[in-house]
């Protein structure tokens, strides 16, 4: 495992995974677009619901401002259809059950849990530049409010 973290610039790691639909999606059917990357850490939980309610509400502006949105988490392909039913997600997501593409982006590793450490995926959130470079690596968000920051950083008018 390794806790080394992606910076701004540096290429973002290549991935191809199953969708909700058990349909494979990689970061190179991106090629040319901004894509937003965001790691969550289990389907329908509290947290996870808001962060990904927050993309599916601000979905369309993000895709006018040129900005595609991909979730990844650990849960399989039925438990993400699911989740994308249950709350009418309209971007896809993806499972990373054996956490790769995590521990590539830095988004698995040691995080503090009540006071105490312990190892699981990190909340964070990747754009990713048309030529494939990271623009912008954010690690730890909070799920509340993340899409509206993420928004203010990027430069798009809420």
């Amino acid at each position: 495992m390794t806790d080394e973290r992606l910076e701004a610039g540096a290429t973002a790691p290549a991935f191809t995974l199953k969708d909700q639909d058990s349909n494979d999606v990689s970061l190179s059917d991106f090629s040319g677009e901004n894509v937003i990357v965001y790691f969550y850490p289990a389907a329908m939980t509290p947290g996870c619901t808001t962060e990904a309610c927050d993309f599916r509400d601000n979905l369309n502006s993000l895709k006018s401002a040129g900005y595609q949105v991909i979730g990844i988490s650990k849960d399989a392909p039925a438990k993400n259809k699911e989740f994308q039913e249950h709350d009418g997600l309209n971007f896809p997501l993806l499972s990373d059950e054996d956490l790769t593409v995590h521990r590539a982006y830095g988004a698995y590793g040691e995080k503090m849990l009540y006071g105490k450490p312990v190892t699981g995926v990190l909340r964070s959130t990747f754009v990713v530049n048309p030529d494939g470079s990271v623009r912008l690596p954010l690690y730890n968000v909070k799920a509340t409010g993340h899409v509206a920051s993420l928004r203010k950083k990027l430069g798009i008018d809420a």
